[in-house]
């Protein structure tokens, strides 16, 4: 979730504009800038997919392919224009997902915004064919309640073998709407046929929260109306939440009938449970704060260590009586000037046998990566950072996401377009002999390595 507004903040920078600077273990090879029409200030570049020797990144303008089989030389291979908030991205196979959270006229790429009182009034999953990556090509658009924010992607099994299912998160309904309103604490499931993809369609609508949810106040910005991210570790049958004011542990042996395990809230230091990430084994989960809403200062001084931050759980007992402890926080060490939009944002872990480290976004505090292996005592071990857009304006900008793929991390900057960082480090060494054909972070592969 991010404002796109900018303000005059008081205070100057405590380095020069858009200046990088990075630990010494981390290697920046490559930035390819966001090519027109994506390249404005509120066309920012949103989540990443991969495939191959391909990445797709989001944006909210559509979508870019790249070629990253020479990571130090990634290449454009073709623009998708087809707007809508947040156009989050998801790959199975053939297939891209494309998530659309804003009223559209139509479902069509060509689109533009309407009311949502508007009888046409669409939004939701659009799916592209990419057998030929150069040409992706829209097969089928789903309509979903208020809209699709992000979506996470949990393979069939059994006679759904041949299926996909995209579990479709959406949050905070408006009552002008008439197909989002209150209550809303549910999430939509498509099944998508991989080789009938035109057959997709809504199958459940799996009510989580059937006592409402967190009612709000306090630290906790709003009610719990949905869920803003999910994550889904197939390999053990769990998914993991963040749906505004709780977090949440799910089992989805039956993908359309997922099951709440336990909940869990931070009234002292979450406003907005934004994302979650298990660790390699999936004993643990790291649920992120986004105070703030992705453009505020939040790395602060003033704001303290666990606002804003991560906090790590762990997953404690079995079966249906498992429950989620809370261990430690994280939060990036350097402090921000009051000109950067900062806060924890997407991430993945690195897959490295016996220990737990995990790369992050941090908008304008740039990409930490940092070890979580124990839970209680989590600490950084390499950073990049751009410094300030600005040194006297609150614009927003800086890293959305940032992922650990094939030997390198890359990350989406919402103004710069595509960083490939090299990192070389003895701790993360065993990434590196590590290969994904195929790599979705909100759909997690299974490393135990203990």
């Amino acid at each position: 979730m991010a404002v796109l507004v900018m303000v005059t903040a008081g205070g100057t920078a405590a380095s020069p504009p858009d200046e990088p600077v990075a630990s010494g273990n981390l290697r920046h090879v490559a930035n390819l800038p966001k090519q027109p029409p994506f390249e404005g200030m509120f066309t920012p570049s949103t989540d990443l997919a991969f495939s191959g020797t391909y990445a797709v990144a989001g944006n909210f303008a559509g979508f870019t392919v790249y070629d990253i089989g020479n990571p130090r030389a990634p290449k454009v291979v073709t623009q998708v224009v087809c707007p809508g908030a947040q156009n989050d991205v998801s790959i199975a196979g053939s297939l891209l997902f494309l998530s659309t959270d804003d009223p559209r006229s139509d479902d069509s790429c060509q689109s533009a915004t309407a009311p949502p009182t508007a009888p046409s009034a669409w939004e939701g999953i659009k799916i592209f064919d990419i057998s030929d990556v150069a040409h992706p090509r829209l097969v089928r658009s789903v309509e979903t309640a208020c809209g699709s924010h992000t979506h996470t992607l949990v393979p069939g099994k059994g006679r759904d073998r041949g299926a996909v299912f995209v579990y479709v998160s959406s949050y905070l309904p408006g009552p002008e709407s008439p197909g989002c309103r209150s209550p809303h604490d549910k999430i939509s499931i498509i099944r998508v046929p991989l080789s009938a993809p035109d057959q997709a369609a809504v199958v459940a609508q799996p009510v989580l929260f059937p006592d409402g949810g967190n009612p709000g106040g306090g630290t906790t910005w709003f009610p719990t109306s949905g869920c803003h991210d999910l994550t889904a570790l197939p390999s053990r049958n769990l998914m993991a939440g963040a749906c505004m004011g709780d977090g949440i542990l799910m089992d989805i042996s039956n993908p359309v009938r997922p099951r709440v395990i336990t909940t869990v809230r931070d009234t002292e230091s979450f406003a907005f449970w934004h994302s979650a990430v298990f660790s390699n084994s999936g004993d643990k989960v790291v649920f992120s704060d986004e105070l703030g809403g992705g453009f505020a200062p939040t790395c602060m001084p003033n704001v303290g260590s666990t606002r804003g931050a991560n906090a790590i759980y762990t997953i404690s007992g079995y079966g249906d009586r498992r429950t989620l402890v809370k261990q430690g926080y994280y939060k990036i060490p350097r402090h921000q000037t009051p000109t950067e939009n900062c806060v924890a944002h997407y991430g993945s872990v690195l897959p490295v046998p016996g220990r737990d480290i995990m790369v992050q976004a941090w908008y304008q505090g740039g990409v930490s990566v940092w070890d979580f292996t124990d839970a209680r005592r989590p600490h950084e071990i390499a950073f990049f950072d751009r410094g300030p857009l600005s040194p006297d304006r609150l614009l927003l900008g800086g890293a959305w996401s940032a992922y650990y793929y094939n030997g390198f991390i890359y990350v989406t900057d919402t103004q710069k377009g595509l960083d490939v960082i090299d990192i070389r480090d003895p701790r993360t060494l065993g990434a590196k002999l590590v290969r994904y054909r195929e790599f979705n972070p909100q759909t997690q592969p299974w490393h135990p390595g203990r």
